[in-house]
Parts: C-alpha cells; structure tokens; sequence
C-alpha cells in the first residue's frame, strides 16, 4: 500500500488528488457538525495518504458481518462505528479474535447493545469487520496540536503500554525521514525496535514512513488537531495501523503577526545599535528610574545623542530636555520607557508619529498584573506604526560593542561574545552578576519580560548576523510563538551554539485530550523534543545556562567523538567516566600501541586505558608527559583532567604546567577542547580560575561541572554537524 501511494505521488496530480479524498470527508463531517471521524472515515483518510490500514468493511446486520468476515478470513475485530463513541473499548464497542461467522453474528449483536447501553442516543452508523493482525510491536503514531508548537507528530510505544509507561516523543510537523527515524531512537523502549532477547527487529523504514506520511497529512489539513493510530503493529517486514482515532475542528484560530526576516534584522539593528536615544520619562532626581537610566547611558560610555524626554524640565544631567520626542529635530532610533503604565499608550503614540524603530518598556502594571487590556493596546499601537516593543515589565537591555547600558541595572562593560536574555528581571540580574564575578565577556544581556512583541527569535534573528556575539543564551517561561523560534533556531544554531533554560518543566501537562498522543503531550516534553529537533542545548538549572555559555566559548570544537580522562585520583576518574555516560561522551578504548605509550609515563601500580590513572603521588612531570601525549595523538579528540591536590605536584604548579602545554600543543596546531576537575583544599580554586583564564574550563570541587559543559559543546557540535 504505501508503495502504491509513492507511486502515486510520482505524477503532477497525485498530490491533489489525495488532497481532494480527504477534503471530501472532512467537509461531510463539517456539515453534520462533528468533532470527530469516523473508523470507516479514518480508513479512507489514510487510504489516500498510503498510511496502510488493515482490510474492513462495515456491516448493518449480523448477517453482513458474517459475511464480510468470511471474505476476509478469520480471525477479525468488530468494533462499533458511531460518530457519537469516540473511545469505543470504553463502551464495549471492541471485540477482537471472532474465529467463525457464528461467534460474528452474536459480536454484532453483543457491541449493539453495549453501545445503547453505553450512549442511549448515540447515533449507530454499522459495526466495522476488521482484518485481524497477528504478531509484531505495537507503537503509536499519533499527532496534536500545540497552541505555541502547532502540528507535532508523536511516536512511542502502543497498546495498552502507551498509558503504562508514556514513553512517547515529538516533532515538529512535517517531519522529514531523518526526523522520523531519529524518533524510533528517541524513546526509552528504543532497544525493543532492535530486537532483543531474539526477537525480530522491526522495519525501521515502514515506521518511518508511517510517520513522515502522518506528519505531512497534519499539516496539509490543519483542522485535524488529534490524530491516534494505535497500535501500529510493526513487524520486519511492515508496519500497518489497526486502528485510527482523529479529532477536527474547523474553528477559524487566529495566526500570530510575525515581520518578515530582513525587517526583523533592519529594526533589531536600529534598537540594539541605535545613533539616537531618547529617555521618555528622565530625571535629575536620585532613586528614580528614568535617572538611573540616565546615569548608566552616560557613565557606561555610550557615544551616541541623548535626548532626555520630561514635560517640565528643560535639561537634564546636562543634557537638552525635550517635552516629547516629536519636539527632537531629526531622527530618534530607539526610545527607552521609565514612566508609570497609565502613560504608556500616549508616549507610545508619538513614538509612532515620529517613526521610531523600537521602544524598550521598562514600566510594569501590565499583563502580568491582570492588565491585559493595557497590554493590548499598546501592542495594537505599536503594529499600527511598527514599532517593536521590548518588554512591559524589563530591566532594559545593555550591548556592549556600542557601550550601550539602557537600563536602571548597575552598568557593565567587560566585552565578550556571548549574549543572554531572560524573561525575569530577578534572572536577569543573576546573569550581571555572575558574568560580573567570572569576568564572563558578553555581548549583550536583554531583558524581554511581558514579550507584548519582540521575544526569544527575534533576538536570535538579530545575533545571527552580529558578529560580537559567538553563543546565546535564553532564559525563558515560555515561547509565545514556538514554531518561529523551532524554525529560526535550527538555521542559526548550525553556526552559533544556542543555550536555553526553559523554567516550568515540571508544571502540569497539556489540556486535556481526547486522544492518546493528546493526553500524553506534557508541555515539557514537547520543549524538550523540539529543543533537541532545532539544535538547542538545554540548560536544566541557571547555573547550567550561566556555565554553558562561559564554558562554550572558551573551548574549541572538538573534531571527533573519542574523549580521554587523564587523572590522579583513582576516585575522581570514576566520577568522570560516570559524567561522561550522563553527557552522551564516549570513552576512547585505547588500541594497543596507545596503551603502552601511556604506559611509559605512568607508575606500575598505575592504570592505562581509559581513565589513564597516573597516581596520587607522581611529580609535575607525569602529568605533563600524558597529556602532551593526549594532546598530540590525533585518535584523541578531547581531555578530560582529574587533579588531586598534593605536596608533590601543588596546584598552582599543576595549573601553570597545564596551560603551557596547551598553548605549546596549540602553536603546532594541535588544537583540542580540555577541561579540568580539581579536588584539594581552597588553593585549587586560584588554580581553577587561572586554568579557566588560559583556555581550560575548570572548576574546584566538582567533577559534573566541566564535564557538563564539554557535553554541551558535543551536543552543539553534533547538531551543526561538524564531528
């Protein structure tokens, strides 16, 4: 069956064809005013698509049912075929195994009158006589629709396990091939698909395909917003689905406004590098925010004019005062906000009519208190005259390239290439201060808040083409448009390595639904999937995020997957093999010839392989001879050092010797990402820090901390497919 609908789609026609098929059955159910499809109606709907579904007829009598089952051969499953029965094992409208036209006979019977019991006034369309599949895995294939994702296709394990174990994962619709098969690995029960204990694998291409076709009919019909097959029987040789669930609605839904690409870049570019600046709401008087806002933009060095905006004041910190920005003579970029909500709108306004760019909203006493009226109609202002709105409800935003602190926040100024935004002020501020603390460079921090507008892919948009920033960095509640981040993230993290901390992932699922594939969907597996899918790193706490982006920047891209633990502590090694399995890294097994080369540098109660275990004991010379020789075998890819503080080899000494070797193995071109675990007493921390200033992500009293962060940078890596 699905050749034949490949066939098909070969010719010009095929296409809207199977279109036409479909629209003629979604339209009948329409009419009669129906939320859902019926079996009979599944079946066709998949017949178009070539999504193979078992041979059925439906039958008006016990005698027709003996019939068509005869037909078909024995055994078969009869199941009531009601528009009004969405769940029909529920109502008893399902019996399986029927071996012979009498035990049909009476099933018919028996589901009829289960069905009046079940639903008095449910309206009987005919019992459907179904070809009975025998043998084979029985997954799920399924679909929802998400109101920040919007179509996404589901694959996990089906029957009655579905429910048991929810083991289930999603992609964006549509789905490529490749999307489809990564699924099959996706979930936890992966290895039953391979075949264990010898049992048969299952067709990896019918499943496959089963899924892309899914996938593809989603989102050629969006009023379809819940589609279940399960169980799909899937064999070695085919996968066929035995049963079709699918949920409708042809409710209008509003799409939200989203600028085209080039527009986004032209007015980011304006807000984020802006010549002129105006301060709607400035102030001489200390403690006010329209003063700090001054304060920061004069003190941090910004070059660009000023133009304080008060309607009574005629300069401010020396600085010409104006009564509204339509009062400045010529071109203002950008205009920051530090005036109370209920001015908002007005100000707002003549932003518009003096065609300003963007307006950074400091102001709270919006959405996030109940106002969402107040909200609306600033955003309704701002797309009348297309300004971009950052915020209500920020701290502003700082972009050091140009000296740029817009925002009531303590300034900052150490330059980097690394970009951050939350979504909280309180994140926000813990972002300052620990860049502050680990004298982290960055590029930008931005606040976003209420995101009444400008939000997590319009930033991404805009660091794309910047090029002081390298990596990004995101804070977030949640995504007002997932599907535009998903598709702008999967472009720009193929060249900038994306980090996000996705807060609420333990919050309460999806609304509930009337299929399997929608009871399952929990919001935060949906997150992590599409994550996964668009290339992103997932930070699990802040201080993930915080590491990751100071960690991702400092080591080089390692050039395959063979990692090496070099370590002095037999203890420390295991932790880090442990690290290492949790980070998806794999440990290199040594061939022969570098088993012994390592072998030459280390004592004989020591261990070769991997970990290479030197000892406790052993002088500076020890670990410097193994890792030179890690770094300069090109089958090793990355190190992973494990210090034990000692008399022997001190901290700092090991720290300084650590770092010329890497800077002497990099000026020959021996380039490699290193990361070091340190265990001793508060010296190592000195020594960490410094390591950390020459290259070497390291950190005292943790052997999961530097790990993590080569993994995040293999997970980077991978999904820009440079390994």
């Amino acid at each position: 069956m699905a050749e034949a609908a490949l066939k098909r789609e070969a010719t010009p026609s095929a296409g809207a064809a199977r279109k036409g098929e479909v629209r003629r059955v979604l339209d009948k159910v329409k009419a009669e005013g129906r939320a859902s499809l019926t079996a009979p109606e599944g079946k066709l709907v998949c017949d178009a698509y070539g999504i193979p579904v078992p041979q059925e007829g439906v039958a008006n009598s016990a005698q027709d049912a003996a019939k068509l089952a005869s037909g078909m051969g024995f055994p078969v499953v009869l199941k009531i075929v009601s528009p009004d029965i969405l769940h029909k094992t529920e109502a008893g409208g399902v019996l399986v195994g029927m071996k012979s036209a009498e035990e049909v006979s009476k099933g018919y019977e028996t589901i009829l009158a289960n069905a009046k019991k079940y639903k008095t006034d449910a309206k009987i369309e005919g019992v459907q006589v179904q070809q009975m599949l025998k043998g084979g895995t029985e997954v799920i294939v399924g679909s929802i629709t998400d109101g920040s994702f919007g179509k996404l296709v589901a694959f996990g394990l089906g029957g009655v396990l579905v429910e048991v174990l929810k083991d289930i994962t999603f992609r964006l619709a549509p789905a490529t091939r490749e999307d489809a098969l990564s699924m099959l690995d996706g979930i936890q029960a992966a290895e039953m698909l391979r075949g264990v204990r010898g049992g048969e694998a299952v067709s990896r291409e019918a499943l496959a395909d089963i899924i892309v076709k899914v996938s593809q009919l989603v989102s050629d019909f969006p009023e379809i917003v819940e589609l279940d097959l399960n169980p799909v029987f899937a064999t070695a040789k085919d996968a066929t689905a035995a049963d079709v669930r699918i949920v409708v609605d042809f409710e209008p839904h509003e799409q939200r406004h989203r600028p085209a690409h080039d527009d986004i870049v032209r007015a980011m570019n304006r807000i984020m590098r802006p010549k002129t600046l105006a301060v709607i709401g400035a102030s001489a008087e200390d403690g006010k925010i329209g003063n700090s806002v001054m304060k920061n933009l004069i003190n941090g060095g910004y070059k660009g004019q000023i133009y304080p905006i008060h309607p009574k004041a005629d300069e401010i910190l020396g600085y010409k005062a104006y009564k509204s920005v339509k009062d400045v003579q010529g071109e203002i970029d950008v205009a920051v906000f530090a005036i109370p909500a209920k001015f908002v709108a007005q100000a707002l306004t003549e932003c518009g009519e003096k065609k300003i760019a963007g307006a950074v909203l400091i102001p709270s006493g919006f959405a996030e208190t109940g106002n969402h009226e107040g909200q609306k109609e600033i955003q309704d202002i701002g797309r009348k005259y297309d300004i971009r709105l950052m915020g209500p409800n920020i701290y502003g935003f700082y972009y050091t390239p140009e000296n740029l602190c817009a925002t009531f926040c303590t300034a900052y100024d150490v330059k980097g290439k690394v970009a951050l935004s939350s979504q909280s002020g309180g994140i926000g501020m813990a972002i300052i201060g620990f860049s502050r603390s680990a004298k982290m460079g960055v590029s930008a921090i931005v606040g976003l808040g209420n995101k009444s507008d400008i939000d997590e892919d319009d930033l991404l948009t805009f660091f794309e083409q910047d090029d002081n920033t390298q990596v990004i960095a995101q804070h977030c509640e949640d995504l007002k448009d997932g599907r535009a981040f998903a598709e702008v993230a999967k472009r720009v993290s193929k060249k900038k390595p994306i980090i996000m901390l996705k807060a609420g992932r333990t919050s309460a699922g999806a609304k509930a639904a009337s299929s399997h594939t929608g009871a399952l969907a929990g919001n935060d597996k949906i997150y992590e999937d599409v994550l996964r899918q668009s290339g992103v790193i997932r930070a699990r706490s802040l201080r993930d995020m915080l590491e990751f982006s100071r960690g991702i920047q400092v080591l080089p891209t390692p050039k395959g997957e063979n990692v090496v633990i070099i370590t002095g502590a037999g203890g420390s090694g295991v932790l880090l093999s442990d690290a290492c399995v949790d980070n998806d890294l794999k440990l290199m097994s040594f061939p022969p010839d570098l088993d012994e080369a390592f072998k030459k540098f280390i004592p004989p109660f020591g261990a070769s392989g991997n970990p290479v275990d030197i000892t406790g004991g052993e002088p500076p010379k020890t670990y410097q001879n193994t890792v030179k020789l890690g770094l300069e075998d090109d089958r090793i890819d990355a190190l992973i050092l494990g210090y034990w503080h000692t008399i022997v080899t001190p901290p700092m000494v090991f720290a300084t010797l650590m770092a010329e070797v890497v800077e002497e193995m990099r000026s020959k071109g021996k380039v490699k990402p290193v990361v070091a675990s340190l265990a001793g007493d508060v010296q190592v921390e000195e020594a960490a820090e410094y390591l950390y200033q020459h290259g070497i992500p390291a950190y005292a009293y943790s052997t999961e901390i530097p790990v993590q962060v080569l993994g995040a940078k293999y997970k980077w890596a991978r999904g820009a497919g440079l390994l």
